[in-house]
């Protein structure tokens, strides 16, 4: 255990000691963020691209820690492309045709470099389906899902950095979550990439925790969901079970599915998938009367529950943990439309 704390810890410091050095450096460089509409919660301009705290402490974990790791290059160039488009986008800004196309030339890099789902275990093998191969090898669609998988999980993190603190917190539970299930497999270094991951993101939150002195910006939402899946994909998802489909989803639950119900709620408004709104989980709580602390707290929660969940079902019979994860999924969707998530609130 020793060998994940201190890396967590060191990733930790990082962040947390280079944090006030981008508060510092941000208005200098142009780095602000000004409220320009009624969706921003902040009423006077922020520090932007505090997202290169958590990348520094990431990255120089990863030299350290996982120096001999073979892909590493690969890892560092990609999330390097990543961050280098957030970090124009918080300057200038970037269309959502040429974000889209960053993401899907980080996640090109990463599958030259041998990341790629490749493969899923048949869970019915002795069933009626008992004449298929123990291993079902997805070929030609290991690719474009990959690819399909890696800029989906990197733009979840980004929909849902609305509040202070929200983003950064959601993110370390998350690869905390990651992090305990990929130990359970003995998937050492999937779990160390995990403790690195979740350390930077904690790293940063006490600056950025409501009232937030710096905000991470595109810089680090991106960053930070294009690691996740990065995890999701060399861990839970390549080595076991096709159960572990549903694993990183319910890990990966509170961004996964508000993004989800976004893109359903923009698509049945007739209007573009990129185009922003209050329809977020966060704005529904917010208009509960919460305020954004509450509302944060009551995220993590969910997010923590749904981290349980995800460890638990890892441990199921196959069959089981699939029913069972289907069964969640579907009573999350059911009450999702039964709180009109799938609307906008002035359609209610």
């Amino acid at each position: 255990m020793q060998k994940i704390i201190v890396p967590f810890l060191i990733s930790f410091i990082i962040s947390l000691l280079f944090t006030p050095v981008a508060i510092k450096l941000a208005p200098v460089l142009g780095f602000m963020d000004i409220p320009k509409d009624n969706r921003r919660m902040h009423k006077k301009p922020m520090p932007l691209a505090g997202g290169t705290a958590i990348y520094l402490g990431v990255i120089i974990c990863l030299l350290i820690f996982l120096r001999d790791k073979k892909d590493l290059f690969y890892l560092i160039a990609s999330s390097s492309l990543i961050l280098i488009s957030g970090l124009i986008d918080d300057k200038v800004g970037l269309s959502p045709k040429m974000k889209i196309l960053f993401q899907i030339s980080a996640a090109i890099i990463l599958v030259l470099g041998g990341s790629r789902i490749e493969f899923f275990t048949n869970f019915l093998k002795g069933s009626f389906l008992s004449h298929m191969e123990n291993v079902i090898w997805l070929e030609y669609l290991s690719v474009p899902l990959t690819i399909f998988w890696i800029v989906g999980i990197t733009n979840t993190v980004n929909l849902i950095d609305g509040l202070d603190g929200l983003a950064a917190g959601v993110s370390g539970i998350c690869a905390l979550s990651l992090m305990f299930i990929a130990l359970k497999m003995d998937l050492i270094t999937v779990a160390l990439l995990s403790a690195i991951v979740a350390g930077g993101a904690l790293g940063f939150l006490p600056y950025n925790f409501n009232p937030a002195k710096i905000f991470m910006g595109d810089t680090g939402a991106l960053f930070l969901g294009f690691m996740l899946s990065y995890i999701s994909v060399q861990g839970v998802m390549k080595y076991a079970t096709a159960l572990t489909i549903f694993v990183p989803v319910l890990v990966l639950g509170v961004p996964v599915f508000d993004t989800t119900f976004a893109m359903i709620r923009r698509f049945l408004s007739g209007k573009k998938i990129s185009e922003a709104d209050k329809g977020h989980l966060h704005h529904r709580l917010l208009a509960l009367g919460l305020s954004q602390r509450q509302t944060v707290l009551i995220l993590y929660t969910i997010s923590i529950i749904f981290g349980v969940l995800a460890n638990v079902i890892s441990d199921f019979d196959p069959i089981i943990g699939i029913i069972s994860s289907v069964i969640i999924i579907l009573f999350i969707f059911v009450l999702a439309y039964a709180k009109g998530m799938f609307k906008n609130k002035e359609e209610k």
